[in-house]
C-alpha cells in the first residue's frame, strides 16, 4: 500500500487506500476457503480440569475438611456450626481423616486425657502434613501453650467466623481470633444461633441457651475458656427452635456449662425459657433440660416440678453432687452443701414420679480423706442413681486446685503381683497384669520381662493401672528354663532334629534321574486325582439328573 504524506489533507479514511488493496468483500470471500487445523483433546479431561481445580489447589472452598469434637454437648453444638458454615462455602465435610485436606479439631479441656487426645491428634495431623485449624475450650484457655504454636486458633465466641480461618490457613497463614462477642460494651451469648449448621443426628437440635456461668470452682478449667454467664435472648432460642422443627427435628437438647442459671444477666429465668419453648414443640416431640447446678434450681423447684410433668419434656434432670462431703464441697467452692442437693433430689422425687435424676462424682479431690469417700458412696447408695458419671480428679494447669496438695498415692493405692509380659505400644513402659487380667504399666527393666513382680499402685487410667516395683520385693521367675529368642522354633525335639538332619544330608546325593523320576510320579498322581475327582462329579450329576427325570415323570402321569 502506498503511503500518503503526512502533509497531505485526508477528507476521509477511504483516501489511504489504493485501487490495489483488496476490497472487503474480497476478504470475505477469501475467509471461506481458509480451514483451520483441527486440535485434538480429551473432551472428558478438559471438562473434568475445568469443574475440578487440582486437589494441590489453593483455590479455598474446594478441599476437604475433617472435624473431630470432643467434650460436651454444647462442644458438640459448636461443631456441627462450623460444619455447616464451611460445607454453605462449598466445602465437603468428609468422615475419612486421611482423605481431607484440612484438619479441625474441637478440643475440650475438662479432663487431662481428652487433652492428651487433642494433643496427639495435632501431633498426628503434623506428621502427616495436614492442614490445621484449632478450636474449643484448650485453645481458648490457654492460647499460648507451646504445641499449639504456629497453628490456627478460632475462639468459642468466634465460630461464626470458621470459614475466614480455615481459607487463610489454607493459602498457609496462621490466623487467632480469640475475641468476645459484645453489644454495646455486654457480653453476648456467643455466635448467632441462626447459622448455617450440620447435625450430627438430624433428628436432634442441640440448642446453647448460653455460655459461661456464675460459679468459680477451684477444680474447673472450662470457666477459662468460657467465662461469666452471657445468655441468649428468649426470642432467639425460640425461633432456633422453631426452624429446627421445621427441618425435621424431633428432639432438642438445651445445652450450656449451668443451664439453672439461664437468664440471670439479663433479667430472666429458666423456667420462663421453658415455658415459651414448650408452646412451639409439635405433638410427638421432646424436649431434654442440660446440666444445672443445685444452687440455681433452688427457688425455681416448683416452676421446675410442672415443667419437668409436661408431656413434651422429658422427665430428666442432670445435677452434679460432685462430693458428699461438704468440707471437700467447701474447697471446691461448689457454693452449696450436701442438703441443698438432697433438697433438690428430694423434691423432684416427689413431684415428678419415676424422674431420671443424674449425677457427677470426683473421687481423689485434694484433701479427701477415707471419711469422705465413704460419705460419697452412702449417698449414692441411699439414692441408688440411675445415671452415674465417676471421675477422677485431674490437676488442670493454671486452676487452684491444681496448687493443692493432691491425694497421696498410699490413700487410693494397692500393693499386687503382676506378670511381665509386653512392651506397651508407645514403648515407655512394660506391660504386666495382675490375677485379675488388669492391665498394669511398669518401668522398662530388662529384668522384669517374664517374670513375677511385687509393685505399689500408684496411679489409674481408664484402661490401666501403673505400678511401682516394691524396692525390697522378691521377683519371681516363673520359666524352668531360659524362654526362646523372638523368631525362634518351638517344638523341635532332638529326635525331629536328627531326622530333618538325615533328610538335609540325604539331599544332594540325589540322582538327577531319581529326581526326575520322583516329579513324573507326583504328576501321575496328580492326574490321577483329577480323573477321579471328574468321575465322581459326572457320577453325581447323572444321579441328580435321572431322579429330576423320575419326578416329571411322576408329575406328567
Amino acid at each position: 500500500m502506498p503511503s500518503a504524506s503526512c502533509d497531505t489533507f485526508l477528507n476521509d479514511i477511504e483516501d489511504i487506500v489504493s485501487q490495489e488493496d483488496s476490497k472487503p468483500q474480497d476478504r470475505h470471500f477469501s475467509r471461506k476457503h481458509v480451514v483451520p487445523k483441527v486440535r485434538r483433546r480429551n473432551t472428558q479431561k478438559y471438562l473434568q480440569e475445568e469443574n475440578s481445580p487440582p486437589s494441590d489447589s489453593t483455590i479455598p472452598g474446594i478441599q476437604k475438611i475433617w472435624i473431630r469434637t470432643w467434650g460436651c454437648s454444647h462442644n458438640n453444638s459448636d461443631g456441627e456450626y462450623m460444619a455447616g458454615q464451611l460445607a454453605a462455602y462449598g466445602y465437603k465435610i468428609t468422615e475419612n481423616a486421611s482423605d481431607a485436606d484440612l484438619w479441625l479439631l474441637n478440643s475440650c479441656t475438662v479432663k487431662n486425657p481428652a487433652e492428651d487426645h487433642f494433643r496427639n491428634s495435632i501431633k498426628k495431623a503434623q506428621e502427616e502434613n495436614k492442614k490445621i485449624v484449632l478450636a474449643g475450650c484448650v485453645p481458648q484457655a490457654q492460647p499460648r501453650q507451646d504445641y499449639l504454636k504456629g497453628l490456627s486458633i478460632i475462639g468459642v465466641q468466634q465460630i461464626d467466623r470458621v470459614v475466614e480461618v480455615v481459607e487463610e490457613t489454607i493459602k498457609g497463614h496462621s490466623v487467632r481470633l480469640l475475641g468476645q462477642k459484645k453489644d454495646n460494651g455486654k457480653r453476648l451469648g456467643g455466635a448467632r444461633l441462626d447459622l448455617p449448621k450440620i447435625r450430627k443426628n438430624p433428628l436432634i437440635e442441640i440448642i446453647s441457651i448460653n455460655t459461661g456461668c456464675l460459679n468459680a470452682c477451684t477444680y474447673c478449667k472450662t470457666k477459662h475458656a468460657r467465662g461469666n454467664l452471657a445468655s441468649y435472648p428468649i426470642d432467639e432460642l425460640v425461633d432456633r427452635a422453631k426452624q429446627s422443627f421445621q427441618e425435621g427435628v424431633c428432639e432438642i437438647w438445651l445445652t450450656s456449662e449451668d443451664t439453672g442459671a439461664y437468664g440471670r444477666d439479663i433479667g430472666s429465668s429458666l423456667p420462663a425459657l421453658l415455658w415459651k419453648l414448650v408452646e412451639v414443640i409439635p405433638e410427638g416431640a421432646m424436649l431434654r433440660l442440660g446440666m444445672t447446678n443445685p444452687p440455681y434450681i433452688l427457688e425455681h423447684l416448683e416452676e421446675m416440678a410442672k415443667i419437668l410433668h409436661h408431656p413434651r419434656v422429658y422427665a430428666f434432670l442432670h445435677i452434679p453432687v460432685q462430693s458428699a462431703s461438704d468440707t471437700v464441697l467447701m474447697e471446691m467452692k461448689r457454693e452449696y452443701c450436701v442438703a441443698d442437693f438432697k433438697r433438690v433430689v428430694d423434691f423432684l422425687k416427689d413431684k415428678v414420679p419415676g424422674i431420671t435424676i443424674a449425677t457427677d462424682i470426683i473421687c481423689g479431690f485434694p484433701g479427701e480423706t477415707d471419711q469422705d469417700f465413704q460419705e460419697t458412696v452412702k449417698l449414692v447408695e441411699e439414692y441408688k442413681f440411675p445415671s452415674l458419671f465417676i471421675n477422677q480428679f485431674y490437676p488442670r494447669p493454671g486452676t487452684p486446685a491444681a496448687k493443692m496438695e493432691q491425694v497421696p498415692a498410699q490413700v487410693i493405692g494397692q500393693r499386687q503381683q503382676v506378670l511381665v509380659t509386653e512392651e506397651s505400644f508407645d514403648s515407655k513402659f512394660y506391660v504386666a497384669h495382675n490375677r485379675f487380667y488388669e492391665q498394669v504399666l511398669v518401668p522398662k527393666n530388662p529384668t522384669f520381662m517374664g517374670k513375677m513382680v511385687e509393685v505399689d499402685i500408684y496411679e489409674s487410667g481408664k484402661h490401666f493401672m501403673k505400678g511401682q516395683p516394691v524396692s525390697d520385693a522378691k521377683v519371681y521367675t516363673p520359666s524352668i528354663s531360659k524362654p526362646l529368642a523372638r523368631g525362634e522354633v518351638s517344638g523341635l525335639t532332638e529326635e525331629f532334629r536328627n531326622r530333618l538332619g538325615n533328610h538335609l544330608n540325604s539331599v544332594p546325593h540325589t540322582s538327577a534321574a531319581n529326581r526326575r523320576e520322583s516329579a513324573s510320579s507326583r504328576m501321575v498322581l496328580r492326574l490321577q486325582r483329577l480323573h477321579q475327582d471328574f468321575a465322581l462329579k459326572m457320577s453325581v450329576g447323572l444321579a441328580l439328573f435321572a431322579l429330576l427325570f423320575a419326578l416329571l415323570v411322576k408329575v406328567y402321569n
